[in-house]
């Protein structure tokens, strides 16, 4: 099968990996943010963020191509940042031309009349009304890095058309890339959403302890990290239910899996730890060196309004973190709620 992966960044690249050894034609697609990252493929050289080349026969081109990638392609999986998913969406739309299988690793949730919506939902609603699939969801935890070195995983992919979903999964199964087929994409996809933040939720704990001037080791801060991250699940599962998921995905690799991956290391988890140490989101920002935070656009939503069928108190962890961002609320208090 020919797939073309929209986006080169660290996961859509990663996604080469599976997909070239299961004996697929593989084209990476970049964006127009993706320039030196497609240079240094075409010529060979390490991917920038993965530290390796891609596997034979896997080919990059520039967001110019694009039109004449996706004409050749038979699936396509969408691997842009959350803020691009609406790019995505009219490069497809114009690209395109027809139906064929989609698959998303974009994640996220954006405001849709006094409620939220799912990113895949959003694209759908994007195509032209004969292109219109259920694009299959990919969630669960794999840090792109391990994948692209071929290490175990364990995955969900996530769609309201099982044809698509089993297709993308017999696709990409290979012996250390292991998809769990499911029909719950609102639940996987807010559980996507929700762990960056509430991941940085579980990081302050480690910057806390380094506010007491405390080096980490065995006796650390870990009671109060279960904590948050327990609370983290709870909280998780309710948003879940109230968008009309399965709250139980948000006990699987969705939820507490992808929550545990992303706790474990990562742009998120370093953030909480910053605003432990008591620095403010632009101080901490500026010590990251600027990255995308999708955790913070998370945080700012449930900050600036609470979305229809969610209970204050479902989300006080969450609401925590936005005043802790946004008002610069003391993270010494983040015990309170848990």
């Amino acid at each position: 099968m020919r797939v073309a992966v929209l986006g080169s960044g660290m996961m859509g690249t990663a996604m080469a990996w599976p997909l070239a050894d299961r004996g697929h034609a593989v084209t990476l697609v970049g964006t127009h943010l993706d320039g030196e990252i497609v240079e240094a493929l075409r010529r060979g050289a390490a991917h920038p963020g993965l530290g390796v080349a891609v596997p034979d026969g896997v080919r990059a081109v520039p967001v110019g191509d694009v039109v004449q990638a996706l004409a050749d392609a038979e699936a396509v999986i969408v691997g842009v940042s959350s803020p691009g998913i609406h790019w995505a969406g009219r490069t497809l739309a114009g690209a395109l031309g027809r139906r064929i299988p989609i698959a998303m690793i974009t994640k996220g949730l954006e405001p849709a009349g006094d409620g939220l919506a799912v990113l895949p939902d959003l694209l759908r609603e994007a195509l032209p009304e004969s292109m219109r699939v259920h694009p299959v969801a990919i969630g669960g935890p794999c840090i792109a890095g391990e994948l692209a070195r071929r290490r175990e995983a364990a995955v969900v992919f996530a769609g309201r058309d099982a044809v698509d979903v089993r297709l993308f999964a017999e696709a990409l199964a290979a012996p250390y890339y292991r998809p769990t087929a499911s029909d719950d994409p609102v639940g996987v996809c807010v559980c996507a959403a929700l762990k960056n933040a509430y991941a940085t939720a579980v990081g302050i704990g480690g910057g806390l302890l380094e506010r007491e001037g405390v080096v980490r080791g065995p006796v650390a801060m870990h009671n109060l990290e279960a904590a948050i991250f327990a609370r983290a699940a709870i909280e998780i599962a309710a948003v879940v239910r109230a968008m009309g998921g399965n709250a139980g995905s948000a006990l699987g690799l969705a939820g507490a899996g992808d929550l545990f991956v992303t706790t474990s290391g990562g742009r998120s988890s370093r953030l909480g730890r910053l605003l432990g140490l008591g620095r403010s989101l632009e101080e901490a920002r500026t010590e990251l060196g600027n990255p995308t935070l999708e955790g913070v656009d998370i945080a700012r939503l449930f900050h600036e309004r609470i979305p229809a069928g969610i209970a204050v108190d479902d989300v006080r962890l969450l609401r925590f973190l936005g005043e802790v961002l946004f008002a610069r609320a003391d993270a010494r208090r983040i015990f309170e709620v848990t």
